[in-house]
């Protein structure tokens, strides 16, 4: 048998890339892992307990994506509903971004679930209609669906299935009605959840106002993800873009860093007015207190400043480093809430440290939805209109 040649051993070097290989490196742990998981139970890959029955698993894939998948609701409800068309060239990206992002969140409720096939049990068996728990549940399932709707032309218009694909645009303003009314409900009912353990949350991050902080905090992670994921966009998918109609992504940036200082004007107040309505302000001179004044400070009111001073400047770079600070100030807010000062006052042998299999399978779910988007951005009309949709939209 003859060697390969160059010409027909070439298409597969460009998947041949750092970034492939990192990948590729992961889920050939990830896959192991997940075997080991649904073969021999959370007790075998996980550090989860009686007093910390909740993990990484719970705080990251699940309150993190949920925040982080929030740019979809935000942007369609910014477009559609409130008539900002100027913003219309990113609704798709954050759709894709959201859908793929509640996608994983159910991914990770299979893992942490003891009991994975028993996930709609809920909906079938037992409804608990009093639950915060069902509730959050009953949302996130419906507006997985609804981003499904709503991301579903997409494809369609890729497949050239024209008929279907008008009906669902033409249900476009009534799903982003719902999107936004589910997303209301179960963005703050994660928060809600941890309202009933005031003994066991930190009291500087515990609050009664922690379903209002959820929902305004995710309002402030969707806005930084689609400025952080469409400047990221713009750069690696270049060559997607269309010529044709070239966007000002600069301006849209600004508008939209616009729009995030003055919910993170607006969240750092609320910060502030919890701690003083719970008078905890002699816990700040602590270790608890400093890393809490790190996060309101260094992830809240900084962000917030370095957005006003973007917009005044026109610094569209400010404003997607500002973005990258407050996404990953949404992230330790949520592990901060769900295991950093969670169960604080246990003993630190009882405190609760994910196993290194916890990472692996989170590490892996996040490379899989990178995976996953971008192949969707290279084959389907996300970023630049279908040539037989021009202006249809």
């Amino acid at each position: 048998m003859s060697a390969p040649t160059a010409e027909t051993s070439s298409p597969w070097k460009r998947y041949v890339t750092p970034f492939n290989v990192v990948a590729a490196a992961i889920i050939a742990v990830g896959i192991p892992v997940t075997v080991v998981r649904f073969t021999m139970g959370l007790g075998a890959c996980t550090n989860l307990t009686d007093n910390n029955p909740w993990g990484l698993w719970i705080g990251f894939d699940v309150l993190v994506g949920v925040a982080l998948a929030a740019g979809g609701y935000v942007t369609s409800c910014a477009v559609y509903v409130f008539g900002m068309k100027k913003y219309h060239p990113i609704v798709r990206p954050a759709v894709l971004t959201g859908f793929l992002g509640y996608v994983l969140v159910a991914v990770g409720l299979l893992f942490d679930i003891g009991r994975s096939w028993r996930l709609p049990y809920p909906f079938i068996m037992s409804q608990g209609w009093t639950s915060v728990m069902f509730e959050v549940a009953a949302c996130v399932a419906l507006y997985l669906t609804v981003l499904f709707l709503e991301f579903l032309p997409v494809p369609l218009e890729w497949l050239r299935f024209r008929k279907l694909r008008n009906f669902l645009v033409a249900l476009t303003i009534p799903l982003t009605i719902a999107g936004v009314i589910l997303s209301t409900l179960h963005q703050s009912s994660l928060g809600a959840l941890f309202v009933i353990a005031p003994g066991k949350l930190h009291p500087l991050w515990y609050s009664p106002y922690l379903a209002v902080f959820f929902f305004v905090s995710s309002i402030v992670a969707g806005l930084s993800m689609v400025i952080f994921e469409s400047g990221l966009s713009h750069r690696v998918f270049r060559d997607k873009l269309d010529p044709d109609h070239p966007v000002d992504h600069d301006g849209l940036t600004l508008g939209l860093a616009k729009a995030s200082a003055l919910v993170l004007f607006a969240y750092f107040g609320m910060k502030i007015i919890g701690l003083a309505h719970g008078n905890h302000w002699r816990l700040l001179n602590t270790g608890y207190g400093y890393w809490f004044l790190a996060e309101a400070i260094g992830f809240v009111l900084l962000p917030c400043i370095l957005f006003t001073s973007a917009v005044r400047r026109r610094n569209a770079t400010l404003a997607r480093f500002a973005a990258a600070l407050a996404v990953i100030g949404i992230i330790v807010n949520r592990l901060n809430v769900s295991i950093i000062a969670f169960n604080w006052q246990l003993p630190p042998e009882e405190r609760y440290f994910p196993h290194w299999m916890e990472f692996a399978v989170t590490i892996t779910l996040v490379t899989i939805g990178v995976l996953a988007f971008i192949w969707i951005v290279e084959h389907m009309p996300v970023l630049r209109e279908h040539p037989e949709y021009k202006g249809a939209h």
